[in-house]
């Protein structure tokens, strides 16, 4: 299929890179315009794709366009292209925060898909949550959904509102996880480790308890549980962020996400 992208920002070059690991479509089926000549001469020499400065050129040539374009910018793109689609073509937007109404309206189009993607994605690992307009088809779906399973797994929501919640969970949450990557390694730090050693049981730390999740079928109420011998260091340890409001910040923190996603596509 052929597929355009407007915009060849990390996200949409994530999107790129992985259509073409699973051969959703071939180089030779792809077209990406961005403002930048340099950006358009590094996405042609490592992928192989068309490049474009001309975003009008770009839409005509996709069956999917994929806008990939930074929020501040969307307006001025939009109003460059508006007069550009025809159906059955499918608009798929990355774009953070633009809801399908500004969409429709700022490009006279109603066959819109808008995901929130999340930066995993760049190896394949991330968190896709989608939605889309009644006019978008059935099979429009399904291809939607193959891009998106292609950058790692992919969860469709009839409601938009949900996009924000899910905006607020999975795509600020890697922030979360990092943060908490940062003070753990930094407490390793501050009772004597190496900091390359901190950050190696860190890193594995993370990385294996989310495998070991994700294989599990104990939801980790349980896994803590498992854990937490009566009396041991793993209690010492909870007990202290329990008094810190550990659980009370994490829930704090994820509403404050909320209402700003909310505030920022009003």
């Amino acid at each position: 299929m052929k597929i355009s992208f407007i915009g060849g920002g990390n996200m949409g070059e994530a999107m790129l890179s992985a259509i073409l690991a699973r051969g959703l479509s071939s180089a030779q089926e792809i077209m990406v315009s961005d403002v930048s000549e340099a950006r358009r001469e590094y996405l042609s020499r490592k992928y192989g794709v068309g490049v474009t400065g001309d975003n009008r050129e770009v839409v005509g040539w996709g069956e999917i366009v994929v806008l990939a374009v930074k929020p501040q910018s969307l307006a001025g793109i939009m109003s460059g292209i508006k007069d550009t689609f025809k159906a059955p073509q499918l608009v798929l937007s990355i774009v953070a925060g633009a809801r399908l109404s500004t969409l429709c309206s700022g490009l006279d189009y109603r066959q819109v898909v808008r995901v929130m993607p999340n930066t995993p994605a760049q190896i394949g690992e991330g968190m896709s949550v989608w939605t889309a307009t009644a006019e978008v088809t059935g099979e429009q779906r399904q291809r939607a959904g193959a891009i998106l399973g292609a950058m790692g797994r992919e969860i469709y929501l009839e409601d938009e509102k949900y996009l924000d919640m899910a905006t607020a969970v999975s795509g600020s949450g890697p922030a979360y996880i990092f943060l908490f990557a940062e003070a753990l390694a930094g407490a390793a730090v501050a009772v004597g480790l190496s900091y390359d050693v901190a950050r190696e049981l860190v890193q594995q730390t993370i990385l294996g308890s989310a495998k070991f999740m994700t294989q599990s079928e104990r939801l980790p109420a349980e896994l803590r549980r498992q854990v937490t011998s009566p009396g041991g260091t793993t209690e010492a340890a909870l007990a202290r962020l329990q008094q810190g409001r550990f659980t009370e910040l994490i829930e704090e923190a994820v509403t404050a996400a909320y209402h700003r996603a909310q505030e920022l596509g009003s």
